[in-house]
């Protein structure tokens, strides 16, 4: 890989420990993927920020870099593992918020927007089509990639840190145009209503494809949330982080249609549905933010809660960034929500937070939330907003 004098001198630690420890690992990733050089990206955002899933040790790294570290572009990061004003709601120890704040905070010194959340695109940190950017957070990435057109890979949380501290990612993978053509394509036939429906053919999709590139046709009509829903799943259930949808993603019109064929039934939904689905009544937990809730969905919510109590044996969570609940409190749907008994869960989500042994059975929209729910030991119920919220009032799931 063909380094410039200047990156060699970040790579012989004539910047400092951060920049030097950045080099060496977008170094690795080059020669590991036969990078021809790095390339310039316009933003990063960073993945790894709870403290559940770092630890003491991940802790320890972040502040040795935050001693002389600062970013270089843009950069937001993903949710942390607790809400960071009103953790105390949510149930979060004390201990577990202190070494959290300890996270944020060398996150901070290290000149990061303090964002914490898994839709930067919809707080400011928003790519060009074609940009380059080193994004880490899986449905984020196949948003950039898919919806608007940027290019990213999949980075892991220290990679896109050190594109952040140098400016800079190594150019393979889906940088370049060559790796960026369809595999498969997946013809819909499918009736697709609900936002759960799109996390439902994302699983079906995910599965069947594995580690390709759908190029997607039959659908005629997404709104951005059932897009960043899809994109969330498909990811998740083995897709690469991009698809190409005919008439709604940019770049499609000029994709021609693979070879390789398949096709989704109504039948597909179902088994998706079926797989994802528990055999569970009682729901002790509904969380709806998994990509977080946008400023539309959480006035939805609001009006389904009108005049209405959440069970007292179920508690409601609305995971979204705090923007977003800025929002909504001028809107005054933070005060309809929560006069139901339904809790905002800011800069988190349930995929990060520390929820296991604290619930048995979780519903949402969010077929990545099932997922990551199951490592929680969680049972899971997959459904539309309706049906969520209609468990969060009744406790059972109907």
């Amino acid at each position: 890989m063909h380094l410039t004098k200047e990156e060699e001198q970040m790579l012989d630690g004539e910047q400092g420990y951060a920049i030097q420890k950045s080099m060496e690992i977008l170094v690795a990733l080059g020669r590991i993927y036969r990078a021809e050089k790095l390339i310039r990206v316009g933003s990063v955002q960073v993945a790894g920020v709870s403290y559940h899933n770092l630890g003491d040790a991940g802790l320890e790294f972040l502040n040795k870099l935050a001693k002389d570290g600062k970013v270089k572009v843009l950069t937001t990061l993903n949710p942390a593992g607790m809400d960071l004003e009103d953790w105390r709601k949510l149930g979060i120890s004390e201990e577990f918020a202190e070494k959290q704040n300890l996270v944020i905070e060398a996150f901070r010194k290290m000149g990061i927007i303090i964002s914490c959340t898994c839709t930067p695109y919809l707080i400011g940190n928003l790519p060009t089509y074609g940009e380059h950017i080193a994004w880490s957070e899986s449905s984020a990435v196949t948003f950039a990639n898919s919806i608007i057109g940027a290019r990213t890979n999949r980075e892991g949380g220290p990679s896109a840190l050190a594109a952040a501290f140098v400016g800079k990612t190594p150019y393979y993978g889906l940088h370049l145009e060559e790796n960026r053509v369809p595999d498969t394509h997946v013809d819909v036939k499918a009736k697709l209503k609900t936002l759960s429906d799109y996390g439902a053919l994302g699983y079906s999709i995910g599965k069947k494809v594995q580690n390709k590139i759908p190029y997607i046709t039959g659908i005629e009509d997404a709104d951005l949330d059932k897009l960043k829903t899809f994109c969330a799943s498909v990811v998740t259930y083995g897709a690469k982080p991009l698809f190409y949808m005919k008439g709604i993603t940019p770049g499609s019109e000029k994709q021609r249609l693979p070879k390789e064929s398949i096709i989704i039934q109504d039948t597909d939904i179902k088994e998706a549905y079926e797989s994802i689905n528990d055999d569970v009544e009682a729901i002790d937990f509904v969380c709806l933010g998994c990509p977080h809730t946008s400023i539309r969905e959480i006035a939805e919510i609001a009006n389904l809660l009108s005049n209405r109590k959440v069970s007292p044996n179920t508690e409601l969570w609305i995971a979204t960034s705090r923007s977003m609940k800025q929002l909504a409190d001028k809107r005054s749907y933070t005060e309809l929500i929560e006069k139901a008994g339904g809790k905002f869960a800011c800069d988190t989500c349930m995929a990060v937070a520390p929820l296991k042994g604290r619930f048995r059975s979780v519903a949402t929209t969010s077929a990545k939330g099932c997922y990551y729910s199951r490592h929680n030991d969680m049972k899971t119920k997959l459904g539309s907003l309706k049906e969520c919220l209609e468990a969060a009032v009744t406790g059972k799931w109907s």
